[in-house]
């Protein structure tokens, strides 16, 4: 038997384990697995290049727990180390960087998260045991050791009689930790971290019905037919699915199988995906996945974090911020790459190179991906435009590569239900809707109920009238006015229609200019000037007499400011409506030859309430009562 100290010079490095080294010690058990798999994976390379004279078989992890002796068992039948391996693997690799970790992080009660950069990873043990046993038989014809250690500097080594290939971890489970003991605790672990591990893994037994056992079914003499149970058998109860999707090249899949896998990823999700992306490059960096686009609202706060990063199988988190870029973070799936750097700083990972090529990536595999099914079924992608609009509108908004690539895809819809694509927007427009200044005016609605007015208004001048009512839309069309030529955009209740497209000809109007401003005193008297702009407008006769509008750059600047961004302190403005009066309107001719003045501030009042109530500004008490006068008026 071999007693000796662990090559570290600190004694106090124990304690420091088990406070530093993660602030969740639930990640042990996903270390010494990963540490089993990875034995049992370079068990299989020796094997198939012929300097592992063994049989590979069909090895499997087990963890097994036993209660009463406050143990956890993690067992692998990889290829095993000699005493001469554990002495250099356990006892001086691991502890290499102790010192260097000790100077780090033993005044910072922060989680360090530095297991994969000081060989720590099967240290982590120590978080939850107080004492470590390793057995181990090497796949070499010699002897199997037995390391074991109380969580002190010192350790002892001896011979063991185990006879198969493999190594046996036993954790001996603190006071503390027995929670790690449960089995539902164990459960929940293995299918957190260990779900798609490549080895199979073991935890307990279940019972099946006997795949070779047929029941048989007989009659009685009333003809009343009874069919015996089925044969049960008790099976390994293997709780990991080790050849995910991704693992395999997506000519090898059918829709049915991604279909599949998503609900193995998400078994509490009830809707389908709406399409999937399969993410498979091997060069310049190692990657593959799967995303889904699944159906979206217009909500902001959508819940992310629902994309897995893996790392050769073995689950690393769900926030994957800075390796996605963040427009694709409202997706789902799996990232599964060797070369993302684990356990740094996000800002490490934000400047890393490869993380930003990885990104980089993924931008355009969506991209291109889109543009595919745009392509291949556009009325497909039209109905589904409404359900992943709000993503490729934040892509557009935050990824340039993105945007360039959007114009192939992003879909435009008027009110009447037609799609266009940017470009065959601009030529289905551009004769009708372009200004006196030669700018293309693309008329917009954000509710085609509360707008239905003022659409119908520019539909009668030939115009179309796109329906975009997602909430950063202010945010696009600012982006889209400022990255292509001569256009802007315009909701169709900024102004008068003849307004929203200035042609050269403009209406007379029927007032004279004294008309004009006794009008204009008459209307500045009675309508509140807090809430109301009056703007005098000679439109035709036939056109609403009082129109509510409001100011496009307004209106769109404190939009944004609710959606971050938009100019400083506009959010918080008041609302403030032009009142747009048709002077050539047969009522306001009306209202100026009527003499009693209570009359005409009752007409005004009325035509502004109606106005009001056509823009969706009439509501509550102020509705209820404007129903009671018109009741009033038809009895």
């Amino acid at each position: 038997m071999a007693k000796g100290n662990i090559n570290v010079s600190v004694e106090n490095i124990f304690p420091l384990i088990k406070k530093f080294l993660y602030s969740d010690h639930e990640i042990f058990l996903r270390e010494l697995i990963s540490n089993a798999t990875d034995a049992t994976l370079k068990l299989k390379h020796l094997t198939n290049i012929g300097e592992a004279k063994v049989e590979y078989g069909n090895p499997q992890i087990e963890v097994k727990i036993d209660k009463d002796a406050k143990k956890l068992h993690i067992i692998d039948q990889g290829l095993g180390m000699t005493a001469e391996e554990v002495e250099k693997y356990i006892n001086e690799v691991a502890f290499s960087g102790a010192e260097e970790f000790l100077d780090k992080y033993k005044d910072s009660a922060k989680d360090s998260g530095i297991i994969g950069h000081f060989g720590l990873g099967f240290y982590s043990a120590f978080m939850v045991a107080e004492k470590v046993e390793i057995i181990t038989k090497s796949f070499k014809d010699e002897p199997a050791a037995h390391w074991t250690c109380d969580g002190s500097p010192q350790f002892s080594l001896e011979p063991h009689d185990k006879t198969e290939r493999g190594t046996e971890i036993i954790l001996h489970i603190a006071d503390d930790s027995t929670e790690f003991l449960e089995e539902s605790r164990i459960r929940e672990l293995l299918l957190k971290y260990n779900k798609f591990m490549p080895i199979p893994i073991k935890f307990g037994t279940k019972e099946v019905n006997d795949p070779d056992f047929t029941p048989k079914t007989t009659t009685d003499k009333d003809g009343k037919e009874t069919t015996e149970p089925h044969k049960q058998i008790t099976v390994d109860n293997i709780i990991n699915n080790p050849n995910p999707a991704w693992t395999k090249q997506p000519t090898d899949l059918e829709d049915q199988d991604y279909k599949d896998f998503y609900r193995e990823l998400y078994p509490m999700q009830f809707e389908e995906p709406l399409f999937h992306i399969h993410l498979n490059v091997d060069y310049p960096f190692n990657l593959t996945g799967i995303l889904y686009f699944p159906k979206m609202t217009n909500d902001l706060n959508i819940q992310k974090d629902k994309i897995q990063l893996y790392q050769n199988q073995v689950f690393v988190t769900d926030n994957v911020e800075g390796i996605v870029p963040e427009f694709l973070t409202m997706l789902k799936g799996v990232i599964d790459s060797p070369d993302i750097p684990l356990n740094v700083s996000r800002s490490y990972l934000q400047a890393d190179g490869a993380v930003k090529k990885i990104s980089s990536y993924i931008t355009r595999k969506v991209a291109d991906k889109l543009k595919s099914l745009f392509n291949n079924n556009r009325e497909d992608f039209e109905k589904k435009w409404d359900d992943i609009k709000i993503v490729i509108e934040y892509g557009m908004l935050s990824e340039e590569k993105f945007f360039e690539k959007a114009d192939a895809f992003a879909l435009y819809p008027t009110v009447d239900g037609t799609y266009y694509t940017y470009q065959e927007l601009i030529d289905k427009i551009k004769d009708s809707q372009t200004d006196k200044d030669n700018k293309t005016v693309i008329l917009y609605a954000s509710n085609k109920d509360e707008q239905h007015s003022y659409i119908e208004s520019a539909k009668a001048k030939g115009y179309e009238v796109l329906l975009l009512d997602s909430p950063i839309v202010s945010h696009l069309m600012q982006k889209l006015e400022t990255s292509k030529e001569n256009i802007s955009f315009s909701r169709v209740d900024a102004d008068h229609v003849d307004n929203l497209i200035k042609k050269e000809d403009t209406k007379i109007s029927k007032l004279s200019e004294e008309q004009k401003t006794a009008l204009d005193t008459l209307l500045k008297e009675t309508i509140p000037a807090e809430k109301f702009t009056v703007q005098l407008e000679a439109m035709d006769s036939d056109t609403t007499p009082f129109m509510i509008t409001q100011p496009e750059f307004m209106r769109r600047m404190k939009e944004m400011q609710a959606t971050g961004g938009g100019m400083f302190g506009m959010g918080n403005m008041p609302e403030m409506y032009n009142l747009v009066v048709n002077t050539n309107s047969e009522l306001v001719g009306q209202i100026l030859d009527t003499e009693a003045k209570d009359e005409q501030e009752r007409l005004i009042n009325q035509s502004l309430d109606l106005a009001r109530l056509s823009q969706g500004l009439l509501k509550g008490e102020e509705l209820t009562n404007f129903i009671k006068r018109s009741y009033q008026m038809i009895k």
